[in-house]
């Protein structure tokens, strides 16, 4: 059952929805505030949101996979300060490596890591494939050293890095801003937003995470989040390679690992981003993340 639950402090009136549910014998309930003083219109805008939050996501994890996340990140957070060079190498690699393999990039494993850490680069690449894993790390490296949360101003710096040096004349300036052109994207039946309603969308997915920080597991908070990133598709280029730093960046200022969706998989991944996106069915998107973590030999 769900309801909306009113207390009145002073003269100001804080709305707060409620669902409650039975659990081992006995009825629990999980709140979510609304805000204060809200008119009709607003009050059930915020309703029907807090309704696919608290009845969707808050039910996406079972009891035993949060018991397997938790394992997961404990495992995680004792491991030894001395061998973190050698993992950090070893997943920038593979993260770079992938993550621009799927955007297209050519670069093998082996010519990623010469490229990342002896600076040797093969002559018979393209310059921008090569600015391309130089500058995924780069990002990689600012979200280690980031201290706030995610922000509009985390999201554009993010792009700035990753894009410089890659795109033609006629684009690069719309590097580290949000796109000023409609975007199409290739094999799905659905247009990304209009250029002029990117930065609102991009408002109310910031705000939606504010809202959700605290009250979402972590890896729930970070695939809804990717999910409506990719969605909004806010950028000219680089929306994959920016929305999986993103990702990954929310999971890791959780104490979690970080995840690296192989390039060999990006079918799957995108046959679960697709699922979300058209049917509102998140599940399979949070059942790859998971089985990503399992299956992982690379963890940072």
């Amino acid at each position: 059952m769900t309801y909306t639950e009113r207390k009145q402090r002073g003269d100001s009136t804080f709305y707060y929805r409620v669902r409650s549910y039975r659990e081992d014998g006995k009825v629990k309930k999980k709140r979510k505030y609304l805000g204060k003083d809200l008119k009709e219109k607003e009050l059930e805008r915020l309703e029907k949101e807090a309704d696919r939050e608290l009845n969707i996501l808050q039910g996406l994890l079972s009891d035993s996979e949060i018991e397997e996340l938790e394992s997961t990140r404990s495992i995680y957070s004792s491991q030894p300060e001395e061998t973190r060079t050698n993992r950090y190498e070893a997943f920038v690699s593979g993260f770079t490596h992938d993550s621009t393999a799927i955007e297209g990039n050519t670069l093998t494993l082996q010519e990623t890591a010469s490229i990342l850490f002896e600076r040797i680069a093969p002559p018979s690449k393209e310059l921008r494939e090569i600015y391309e894993i130089i500058n995924h790390r780069e990002a990689f490296d600012h979200i280690l050293s980031y201290k706030e949360n995610v922000s509009r101003e985390l999201i554009l710096e993010l792009h700035a890095l990753v894009m410089k040096e890659t795109l033609g004349d006629d684009l690069v300036s719309q590097i580290g801003r949000y796109r000023l052109v409609q975007v199409f994207i290739r094999g799905v039946e659905w247009m990304p937003p209009a250029p002029e309603d990117v930065p609102q969308d991009m408002k109310e997915l910031l705000s939606w995470y504010t809202r959700n920080k605290q009250t979402l597991h972590p890896l729930v908070l970070a695939s809804y989040f990717h999910i409506g990133f990719e969605t909004i598709h806010p950028f000219v280029d680089g929306n994959g390679r920016v929305g999986r730093l993103l990702m990954n960046f929310i999971l890791h200022r959780n104490g979690f690992p970080m995840v690296n969706i192989p390039n060999r998989r990006k079918l799957e991944y995108y046959r679960c981003l697709e699922r979300a996106q058209n049917d509102g069915d998140l599940r399979p998107f949070v059942e790859f993340m998971l089985d990503l973590m399992r299956s992982s030999d690379l963890q940072f």
